[in-house]
């Protein structure tokens, strides 16, 4: 062994350094195409890629200016940093450990702010026309990366940066690019300004994730009363989800669709203590780049519990979907619940001939189902974005029966949610909580000035969605208060009255005797009950919105159902859209009733804007 390190010494460093440059290339291009999916698998190779380049950028720093002169180009650095920050996200979509997002940025700041890809050699070699092209690519794929990183941590003065460097660098390569690659590139451009478009600072005004300065700490949440009593809790916990989201002409960046965004932030706690603070102060280091010695040291935020696990997929074939949801279901531990969100287009094109042949499946299989006697259960389709034949492109309800033998949370957000009213009374051992969107999107009030038809679902994203994850902002959007309706103060203060209100809903929900022993467990967990109060919420104000005129395809359903004390005709639910709707001047714009009177208040509460 000593005889292997007098060896290794008298080899120079700089033979040494692209040795091991090659050694981490292979090992990077081996991790990288791992599935993200699967938990504690491949962890040996992602730590043995972590322990090289922690080996690597730690030589590049010591021996900088010999590794200079040995000709190495700063953007080289740039691709260690960039190697780097992609492990660290990589590391997060596979663990949903906040940490390594945060790593990843920092990484990635750092690129950005030494002008690592900006080599002037490269560049005074380069044609009259713009960069070279080997170099700007590597660029505008930093770039893209490092937006996407920062869509996902919510720093939007970064990604406003990043955007305006993106476009200039982009029209910079015009006259360089091949045709086909400078499209390539401005469609990304494009994505980018669409998604930004939609996903205004309005729908920034408070964290998506479960932030303790909006939401009730898990410890602090009031406990399930008379209902609980009958129940024997097993303590479940939300531990793994499936997100995965496809519409047509849909707003995305890459393949981060507008409504996996906004749910992927929902599923995550928000960092917001000296924890924060310490890993947001790591990109003020010295000009060698972040001081790491272990990539993988000390990432973990002690005050808060680990983030649920999350996979997203985008436009996956059927058979790869339920592929990633039978691994799910296997690996899921004994005390979790697997949350499945599955937004996508429906297809009504089902007949009473396909219907009756599914219905015969059903049965020739020993399978008496409910849907034979309802028939309003007749079973649907959702298109997943994968063009093939149509056994690999759509997923059907009677597809996720098998995974009930495990404790699911179905969240489905389609014209033909409806159909998965089907899977409630076949379940295999487990009772499914299921949350499910309405028929058709409630028409809005358009906004002044636009031309845009507000009923497109792909403008904004879901509003279901949108409800579940941004509720007081598709409350703002369904009667007509924009942005620049009310100011931070405004906001807050109806924020405070929106808290209020799912405050009354959750004590009328919780103290309620027929309680299914589904939701009791769903209660348990802090991000199941956020989901279900937002979606009480939802449904009273979708269900008493003038506009949608008692019609039942505007309102969404839940299975099984809920109390009668929290339907929408109750006078807690209508107290609870009255206050809101007085605090915005919008009373008229909903039937209530005239028993929905609210408790004095002050008046500061009921100002109206």
């Amino acid at each position: 062994m000593a005889q292997s390190s007098s060896a290794t010494t008298m080899i120079p460093v700089t033979e040494q350094f692209w040795s091991l440059v090659d050694k981490a290339d292979r090992r990077f291009s081996l991790v990288r195409d791992l599935p993200i999916f699967g938990r504690n698998r491949n962890d040996l190779e992602f730590h043995k890629a972590f322990k090289i380049y922690t080996r690597l950028w730690r030589m590049q720093q010591e021996n900088r200016q010999r590794l200079v002169e040995a000709g190495m180009k700063r953007w080289e650095v740039g691709e260690i940093a960039s190697r780097i920050a992609q492990l660290y996200y990589g590391q997060y979509q596979r663990t949903s450990d906040g940490a390594c997002l945060s790593e990843a940025y920092v990484f990635y700041e750092a690129i950005l702010d030494r002008d690592y890809f900006r080599d002037t050699a490269s560049n005074s070699s380069a044609s009259a026309g713009g960069q070279d092209m080997v170099l700007a690519n590597k660029q505008l794929r930093f770039l893209a990366r490092f937006l996407t990183v920062c869509l996902v941590i919510g720093n939007r003065e970064m990604v406003t940066r990043l955007t305006s460097q993106l476009k200039t660098l982009l029209d910079d390569c015009r006259k360089t690019f091949q045709e086909a690659e400078y499209k390539e590139w401005k469609h990304v451009m494009q994505e980018i300004s669409k998604f930004l478009k939609a996903d205004t600072s309005f729908m920034n005004k408070r964290p998506l994730r479960y932030n303790y300065a909006f939401d009730t700490p898990p410890d602090s949440l009031p406990p399930v009363g008379p209902a609980a009593a009958a129940v024997t809790t097993r303590n479940l916990l939300l531990r793994d989800s499936l997100l995965c989201s496809h519409y047509p002409h849909e707003v995305k960046f890459t393949e981060l669709t507008l409504d996996t965004f906004r749910m992927l932030q929902c599923l995550e706690w928000d960092p917001c203590g000296s924890f924060a603070q310490q890993i947001g102060s790591r990109s003020n280091q010295t000009d060698t780049g972040p001081q790491k010695t272990n990539l993988l040291q000390d990432l973990k935020d002690p005050s808060l519990p680990p983030n649920p696990l999350k996979t997203i997929l985008y436009r996956p074939s059927a058979t790869h979907y339920l592929t990633v949801l039978a691994t799910k279901c296997e690996e899921l531990p004994a005390d979790g619940i697997l949350l499945i969100y599955l937004s996508a287009a429906g297809d009504s094109r089902v007949t009473s001939e396909n219907y009756e042949k599914i219905a015969g499946s059903f049965r020739n299989l020993g399978i008496s189902s409910s849907s034979d006697k309802d028939p309003s259960k007749k079973e649907g389709r959702l298109w997943l974005g994968y063009r093939a034949n149509e056994g690999s492109s759509y997923v059907y309800p009677c597809d996720l029966i098998p995974f009930t033998r495990r404790p699911l949370f179905l969240i489905i957000d389609s014209c033909n949610a409806h159909a998965f009213k089907s899977i409630n009374g076949e379940e295999k051992g487990e009772t499914v909580a299921m949350l499910l969107s309405p028929i058709s999107r409630s028409p809005v009030p358009p906004t002044p000035g636009s031309n845009v038809d507000p009923t497109r679902q792909q403008n904004n994203g879901s509003q279901f969605t949108m409800f579940l994850t941004a509720p007081l902002q598709a409350f703002c959007i369904l009667i007509g208060k924009s942005s620049y309706d009310f100011d931070t103060d405004k906001y807050v203060e109806a924020e405070k009255l929106f808290h209020l209100s799912l405050n009354d809903l959750e004590a009328a929900l919780i103290t309620s005797a027929g309680l299914h022993a589904v939701w009791v467990e769903a209660l348990g967990d802090p991000f199941l009950r956020r989901f279900l109060l937002r979606f009480i919420f939802c449904r009273a104000v979708l269900a008493l919105f003038k506009p949608n005129s008692q019609n039942d395809g505007f309102t969404p359903t839940c299975l099984p159902s809920l109390p009668e004390s929290v339907n929408p005709g109750m006078q807690i639910c209508q107290a609870a859209i009255r206050r809101m709707a007085l605090f915005f001047g919008a009373v008229d714009q909903f039937d209530l009733s005239e028993m929905s009177v609210q408790p004095e208040q002050s008046g500061d509460e009921l100002s109206t804007i």
